[in-house]
């Protein structure tokens, strides 16, 4: 019996555009950056407020259910990755002069595709796109401020709501059924550029589902060759900062 094959290539080649993006928009931000320090009482504020927009790139991870492996019905399963957007609003509160804890209320709009490879070349090609709220909190370690520059990690956990996921569940031929609530962790680095009025903090972060979204309330073959789903997600965000 066949595993369920990842194919990456058009995600890796993606996922290379935009780190060269990045890395090229921190260059010159940092090589634009004069002596003088921007916005020196920002280090001290107990917390400030923000904005969030950004694009991102998300996938499903699969694992196949025993009517998969018994069955021939169901070839081989493979999930891609496909781009959305999000949008929030940032709050921070400072713990201490290197952590921070922050909250992103997001939403998300979000897109999975899944190719199904039946018997006598038969291919079902579905795509699910998804309007998630999407609720983050994470700790945020930054670095010593060097004049208006300063880098930082963060890691924390997030709860998911996908507004589309009732809907298509009520539909009696939908390919995969979904639960709409999920949880996960997340896992990013970020770099922040200080101005006189603002904070510029370009973002990458890998934003990971532990829960099985997997819903099985369907005799769809499509869904019962499946026995666990998860959600991977990688975000590219721009945070404008008070």
């Amino acid at each position: 019996m066949q595993t369920i094959k990842l194919r990456h290539s058009n995600y890796l080649s993606g996922a290379k555009v935009c780190l060269s993006v990045l890395f090229l928009l921190i260059t010159f931000w940092a090589n634009a950056q004069e002596e003088k320090m921007n916005n020196p009482e920002h280090d001290t504020k107990p917390y400030y407020f923000g904005i969030s927009v950004g694009l991102n790139f998300s996938q499903y991870h699969l694992e196949q259910s025993k009517y998969f492996i018994d069955y021939d019905t169901v070839m081989n399963i493979t999930p891609y990755w496909k781009p959305g957007f999000h949008l929030g609003i940032m709050g921070n509160l400072r713990l201490g002069s290197f952590v921070d804890l922050r909250a992103i209320p997001s939403f998300v709009l979000r897109e999975q595709a899944l190719r199904y490879q039946l018997r006598k070349d038969s291919v079902i090609n579905t795509s699910f796109e998804s309007i998630l709220f999407s609720m983050p909190i994470e700790f945020k370690f930054k670095s010593d401020r060097q004049t208006n520059f300063r880098f930082y990690v963060c890691a924390g956990g997030k709860i998911d709501y996908d507004f589309n996921a009732n809907s298509r569940s009520k539909r009696p031929d939908e390919p995969l059924k979904v639960k709409p609530l999920d949880y996960g962790y997340n896992l990013g680095l970020g770099f922040e550029f200080y101005y006189p009025n603002f904070i510029f903090a370009p973002e990458i972060k890998v934003s990971n589902g532990l829960g099985n979204s997997l819903s099985n309330n369907s005799d769809e073959i499509t869904n019962k060759a499946l026995n666990r789903i998860t959600t991977r997600m990688i975000l590219l965000s721009i945070h404008i900062q008070g």
